[in-house]
Order: C-alpha cells, then sequence, then structure tokens
C-alpha cells in the first residue's frame, strides 16, 4: 500500500499511537544493520513478531469498531472489508480473512488480550478461538479450555494446537473428552467429503493441470502410494544407478510417481464405463509399434508420440481385435444380443461420441443402439451399431423414434 504521509489527525490516544508507531517505523527504514550482532538480530526479529500480533490484535478491534459505526457506509463499500479491500489495495480474500479475525477475538476476551500482548501470533488465536467454539456451550469449561490452550501457545505451533484443541476437555472433563473429539472429527469429515473435488484442464501443449480437494485420510493413502514409486529403491530398481538425487521425494519425483502410478493400476479394477473398463484406448499402425516414428492417437482424440504409445503398449499389453478391410470389427452375428467389450471399443473409436446432430457425449457416457432392433432380426454388429447418450438413445424407442 503506498505510503501518502496522512495521519489519523485524532487526538484519541489510539490514533496517536498509530501515528507514533508510524513515525517510529519510517525512522528506522533506512537504518543500516550491519552493527547489529546475531543475538540481537534473533532478539529484535521476536521483538517485531510481537509486534505483529499486537498490530493485528488493535486492527482486530478496530475493525469491530469500523462495524459497528458503518464505517464503510459512506463510501458505498457493501461492507467493512469491501471497504478495506478497496482503500488498502488489498485482495478480498485477505481483508475478509481479518474481519473474521476481527469478530472471533470480539467474542474470545482472553485470546484477544494474549494477542494484544504478543503472546499469540495470529494462526495460533484463530485456532484457539475456533477449538473453543467447538466446545460444550458451558461458559466455565470453556473459559478453562481457552487459558489452557493460551497456556500450551508458548510452546506449540497453530498445527500442534489444533491436535490439542480436541482433546482439551481432558483437562476439565475427561468423561467427556473422547465424545468431543469423536464428533469433531465425524463433523470434519463430512465437511471434507462434501468439498472433495478434481479439477482438469489441457493446456493444448501436451499438459493437463489440475487441483484436488480430499479428506485427509485419502490424502493420506494417494501419498503413502505416491511415496511407494518415488522411493529411492524404487527408483533406482526402475532407472539405474544414480538416477535418484535426494532422499526426499521432491515435487517432481512425486509427479513422475503420480503418473506411474496412474499408468500401472490394474484395469481389471476399474468400474466399467459404457460398457467397457475405462480405458485409454491407443490406436497406431504395425510400423509405429514396430519401431516406427508415426504419432499415436488416443480414444478421446488426442495425439500421443510413437514412443511413448509402446511404452504404455509394453507396460500395459495389447488388447487384439480382427478387423476387416474397412478397419471395422468382424460382425459377430446374432450369436449374442448385446455388443462385446471389443466391439464396444471399437464403436467408440469410430464414433467417438453421441451420434444424434449436435450432441457431443463422449463414448464413455453412451449406449450402444441397434440402429434395427434385435428383437426383430437385427444384427449384434458393429456397421450397424450407433452411440447414443442415455437421453437420445431413450428418445430413439419412443413411438415414433426419434430420427438421428
Amino acid at each position: 500500500m503506498k505510503d501518502d504521509g496522512s495521519t489519523t489527525g485524532s487526538g484519541h490516544p489510539i490514533s496517536a499511537a498509530v501515528t507514533q508507531m508510524r513515525q517510529t517505523a519510517t525512522g528506522v527504514a533506512e537504518q543500516a544493520m550491519w552493527s547489529l550482532d546475531a543475538a540481537t538480530t534473533r532478539a529484535a526479529l521476536l521483538e517485531v513478531n510481537r509486534l505483529q500480533a499486537q498490530v493485528a490484535e488493535l486492527e482486530a478491534r478496530l475493525l469491530t469498531h469500523a462495524d459497528e459505526v458503518e464505517a464503510g457506509v459512506e463510501t458505498g463499500a457493501t461492507s467493512t472489508a469491501t471497504w478495506l479491500a478497496h482503500a488498502t489495495r488489498q485482495t478480498r480474500p485477505t481483508a475478509h480473512r481479518k474481519t473474521h479475525l476481527a469478530k472471533a477475538m470480539a467474542a474470545h476476551d482472553a485470546t484477544r488480550e494474549a494477542l494484544g500482548r504478543g503472546d499469540l501470533h495470529v494462526e495460533q488465536a484463530s485456532v484457539i478461538a475456533h477449538a473453543v467454539d467447538q466446545l460444550p456451550d458451558d461458559p466455565m469449561v470453556r473459559e478453562l479450555c481457552e487459558k489452557h490452550l493460551i497456556a500450551l501457545a508458548e510452546h506449540h505451533d497453530a498445527k500442534e494446537l489444533k491436535i490439542l484443541g480436541r482433546r482439551v476437555l481432558e483437562v476439565v472433563d475427561p468423561d467427556l473428552a473422547d465424545a468431543h473429539e469423536a464428533q469433531l472429527l465425524e463433523r470434519e469429515e463430512r465437511e471434507a467429503a462434501k468439498k472433495t473435488s478434481l479439477r482438469m484442464h489441457d493446456d493444448g501443449h501436451g499438459q493437463v493441470h489440475g487441483r484436488f480437494t480430499l479428506p485427509s485420510a485419502a490424502g493420506e493413502m494417494l501419498r503413502r502410494a505416491l511415496y511407494a514409486f518415488a522411493a529411492p529403491k524404487h527408483v533406482r530398481a526402475s532407472e539405474g544407478a544414480g538416477a535418484y538425487d535426494h532422499e526426499r521425494p521432491t515435487p517432481e519425483k512425486m509427479g513422475q510417481a503420480f503418473r506411474e502410478y496412474i499408468e500401472h493400476y490394474p484395469t481389471d479394477r476399474l468400474p466399467n464405463s459404457g460398457g467397457v473398463n475405462a480405458t485409454v484406448v491407443i490406436t497406431m499402425g504395425l510400423d509405429s509399434l514396430l519401431g516406427g516414428i508415426k504419432a499415436a492417437s488416443l480414444d478421446t482424440g488426442e495425439k500421443i508420440s510413437a514412443g511413448a504409445a509402446r511404452r504404455m503398449a509394453c507396460e500395459a499389453g495389447i488388447i487384439p481385435a480382427v478387423l476387416d478391410g474397412q478397419s471395422k470389427v468382424l460382425d459377430l452375428g446374432r450369436k449374442r444380443r448385446f455388443h462385446s467389450p471389443a466391439q464396444r471399443l471399437a464403436i467408440g473409436l469410430e464414433q467417438r461420441h453421441c451420434q444424434h446432430p449436435g450432441c457431443t457425449t463422449p463414448a464413455s457416457g453412451c449406449h450402444v443402439h441397434h440402429a434395427e432392433p434385435w428383437a426383430t432380426g437385427g444384427h449384434t454388429d458393429t456397421r450397424s451399431a450407433k452411440l447414443l447418450c442415455p437421453r437420445h438413445h431413450s428418445l430413439a424407442h419412443r413411438d415414433p423414434p426419434l430420427r438421428t
């Protein structure tokens, strides 16, 4: 935020203190530090952190008061957080975090006072307030637990305090502690399940980017699985000596492990999608398989190099298919009503999506429709088969049928 040199211009002690602190900080902004020894530097850093906590407490009280006097109304802002973000050029999430802290401190005097003394930092104060809010609605119990957590903050960081907060009832009521922790964990797990998500997008340059959110247990399972692929012993066995430079997996090694995990997952363990197991099918000519350079195609339309296709074919195996002169799977006639997995794969490769005009539902989400009903003599082959999404498949069987 740009310093315009202004002061609050008020005789109120808080206004005067803010002005004085800013002037003092400005006075040492260009001060050389060469004369500070290690011990003095450490002490100064600790004091700066305590000062930051005290300023955060003062800011929280000011934000609470700003809400009460509707300080942002005159500017047309819809909330104090919105006004703060605009006036200070902070992002809205940052401004909202500060207003949330202000509300939490307004409801927890002991924690606010400890923050004002510099005995806590903001993360610790937030964790303590949240832990106390989860306790049974008994003022005496909450007061005792809050004081105990404030004392623990001298020796524990915010992450450790969060864990201790779940068991804080043991201090005042051990009988309730187990039940309370169980309730908190169940609530967290329900919320985590609701927020589980995965987002991926292809950048068009051979890479897919994504973000995911998982419950802690599932995340730990994934981490352990990837660590197994990224472990030095496994990497050296698969890539040779010297392939691994660090005992702790780097982000790059974890990414390679994730890729290996996906490529080695047993396809027979995957659920079916559109009648076929959820396997990416690679189409390539025999010459490329034997060492040529012509690119291979995925059934989704993307292309990969011949080398990558050969590697994946070597690791995953190749599904053989007998094709006729027009590169279609040979007719199975009327030996069966439903198309085989091999036929479904072939139809998906040829048609790629729902064949109703304008519909782009991918093959994996479609049914295989008999152009001539099997019950009236239609054949279960690929020539007369048509991919239709569930909606258009239903419409195709209505009376009169929908023309596609």
